[in-house]
């Protein structure tokens, strides 16, 4: 089984998140995600709110084998300096990106002077964004006169290998679905584990793959999952922690909260991502420990890292 990680919401400094993630690499986990596109979060006050894709890159150069994620919006890029970005990411560091893309916004993105626009037009923004990268990284010189993209005989180099990065769409809906459909290489699964919702997207992304002749098999899935090991599931300081950490999932009523949270002592936990994975049919269940403190987070992953099953080179299998 491969795992991955998730430390967001901007609770940690760069120096606790750095030790993190290289302990995470020395526990096999496969992947660590980390916060990406964001303007400024008000509630962190005079707290560190870092740059998603500065601290990707530095993540990067700072560890060997885990690969990095972290969100990116496309109200945030120019398609071209992204594409450049996420080229340059690729030769420096061969195949540890983990380019994750979907459409949220804030309101506070104004303050910095960057669009915010309605769902419609941000799903419609990165049809376009994903269309011209997938152009730039196969070499092409590309002009688009869209809505959104406009670029006039844009280039990039260097041409990552094969001409193409592995595209993750975070979606639940059934128009960003759509995306995953049309670009994505993997699909992040932006649900909880609770099997009902997964089944019904994953019918609504097997309906768009259909139409656009693709396979659905062949899209990988990865899925967010929030696990507390060691804390009572029945809590309920558990279920409001959920609630702050999870507010996108708001729709999610307080019945199906005990298949959200993965919590109890360790072995249970194991054994309950273990089946999820199946379950769910998860390339990659990804362990969140979104809001923890260092210590916390560090208890999370070495309590779930007997899942991580490594060869005898050190990688993941």
């Amino acid at each position: 089984m491969r795992l991955g990680v998730a430390f967001g919401w901007h609770a940690l400094p760069f120096e606790e998140l750095l030790a993190l993630v290289r302990h995470a690499e020395a526990c096999g986990y496969a992947a660590a995600y980390v916060d990406g596109d964001v303007s400024m979060l008000d509630s962190r006050g005079e707290g560190d709110v870092l740059d998603g894709w500065t601290l990707t890159a530095a993540l990067l150069a700072r560890t060997e084998r885990i690969q990095i994620g972290s969100i990116r919006l496309p109200h945030h890029w120019n398609a071209a300096k992204l594409a450049q970005a996420t080229a340059t990411a690729e030769r420096m560091f061969p195949g540890r990106l983990r380019f994750l893309v979907s459409i949220g916004a804030h309101p506070a993105d104004a303050r910095f002077g960057l669009a915010y626009a309605s769902v419609a037009d941000r799903i419609a923004w990165l049809d376009e964004l994903l269309e011209a990268l997938r152009a730039l990284w196969r070499g092409e010189t590309v002009t688009r006169a869209g809505r959104f993209v406009r670029l006039e005989g844009a280039r990039v180099r260097p041409v990552p290998p094969g001409g193409r990065i592995p595209i993750e769409v975070g979606a639940r809906r059934a128009k960003l679905i759509e995306l995953v459909a049309r670009h994505a290489d993997r699909w992040d699964v932006n649900l909880p584990p609770v099997a009902r919702r997964v089944d019904e997207a994953a019918q609504t992304l097997a309906r768009a793959c259909r139409a656009h002749g693709r396979d659905p098999d062949a899209i990988a899935r990865s899925l967010w999952i929030f696990a507390r090991p060691g804390r009572d599931p029945g809590d309920p300081a558990l279920r409001a922690e959920f609630r702050r950490w999870n507010p996108w999932f708001a729709d999610v009523p307080d019945a199906e909260l005990g298949e959200a949270i993965v919590a109890g002592d360790d072995a249970a936990c194991r054994g309950r991502i273990a089946t999820l994975r199946e379950r769910l049919r998860l390339a990659l269940p990804v362990v969140d420990c979104s809001g923890l403190d260092a210590d916390a987070a560090r208890r999370v992953v070495d309590a779930l890292r007997l899942l991580n099953h490594v060869d005898r080179d050190g990688l993941p299998t």
